[in-house]
């Protein structure tokens, strides 16, 4: 027998866990679909040869863009940013396309949809991608290239063309060993991203739901004079707490954004919870391991201090704008 005020929260928390499950799971696996079809059109060796070459201020607008339309994982990221590393490209404009990577991917902006709705959704892309800009630009003019580690092996894509596997469109590139070029057709990317995004929804499961059985509790059973007390609006250094928790609680951003939807809903200001959010999403610590792969620990250092100072300075921004 539970005790009589637990059963009303327990009750609470499954309605809250129905209730993210009806919005998220269907956003996921659609968001996982286009994830999908975006890496059957645009591959990382394909990334890495269009962004070769540029130079500081376009080059870094590319290379967020790029960042934000191909929502690479992290083990496929860190190769394609070593590639661009080692092709010659500058270190600020590898770090527009590594900062806006796991900010402004297409999951993150379709559950933050269903979750915060389109207008605080829309001025989340636009400030993010203006800081994955700026935040290469800065870096790439503090001299620090030098605390870049060998990338040799690192190197996903860079070889494709050379090896005769697809690049860009899906047509084989070669050399003269190859005389006839084979395109897959539409229907088979497709079909290749459908399968794919149900495969991912399958083996990312488990981690959305613990989001949601946790954010179920945190809305259910967790005081909301006790979030208020943390995170609220009251705290002076709560945005700043916040951009750090994320980093140890993060798994994937499928398992983060329940839990910031239901911080939302126990009364927690915006700002605040996409400060978690970021902060999770640039500093986890997969993302840290490997990156100690590529960057010294200075390096590795500014990456994740750029990271919390973009977490913490919109999280600001967000509680200034929407009150």
């Amino acid at each position: 027998m539970l005790p009589a005020a637990t059963e009303p929260a327990l009750r609470e928390s499954w309605r809250f866990f129905v209730h993210l499950a009806v919005v998220l799971v269907p956003l996921f696996i659609g968001g996982s679909f286009l994830v999908g079809l975006a890496e059957e059109y645009l591959p990382p060796e394909a990334v890495e040869r269009k962004l070769r070459g540029h130079d500081e201020g376009a080059g870094n607008v590319l290379a967020a863009g790029f960042g934000a339309v191909t929502p690479f994982c992290s083990c496929s990221t860190v190769p394609a940013l070593a590639g661009l590393l080692q092709a010659g490209a500058p270190l600020g404009l590898a770090f527009s396309f590594l900062l806006a990577s796991p900010l402004v991917n297409e999951i993150a902006v379709i559950l933050l949809l269903g979750v915060f709705g389109l207008k605080l959704t829309a001025v989340y892309v636009v400030t993010t991608f203006t800081a994955a800009v700026g935040g290469g630009i800065a870096i790439g003019r503090l001299g620090l290239g030098d605390h870049v580690k060998d990338v040799q092996g690192l190197t996903g894509g860079t070889d494709a063309a050379a090896a005769g596997v697809a690049t860009d469109g899906g047509t084989v590139e070669c050399g003269s060993s190859c005389s006839t070029p084979v395109q897959r057709s539409h229907r088979t990317r497709v079909g290749t991203a459908a399968r794919g995004a149900w495969s991912f929804f399958v083996d990312t499961l488990p981690y959305l739901l613990v989001g949601m059985t946790v954010g179920a509790l945190i809305h259910g059973v967790v005081p909301v004079a006790v979030v208020q007390r943390v995170l609220g609006p009251e705290n002076p250094l709560a945005v700043p707490l916040a951009a750090l928790a994320g980093a140890p609680i993060y798994v994937s951003m499928s398992g983060m954004l329940p839990i910031a939807a239901s911080l939302s809903e126990q009364g927690v200001p915006v700002g605040t919870v996409l400060a978690f959010v970021i902060g999770g999403a640039g500093v986890s610590i997969p993302n840290l391991v490997l990156l100690t792969k590529l960057f010294e620990r200075r390096l590795l250092l500014v990456y994740a201090g750029t990271v919390v100072a973009i977490g913490a300075t919109l999280g600001v921004l967000f509680n200034a704008v929407f009150v």
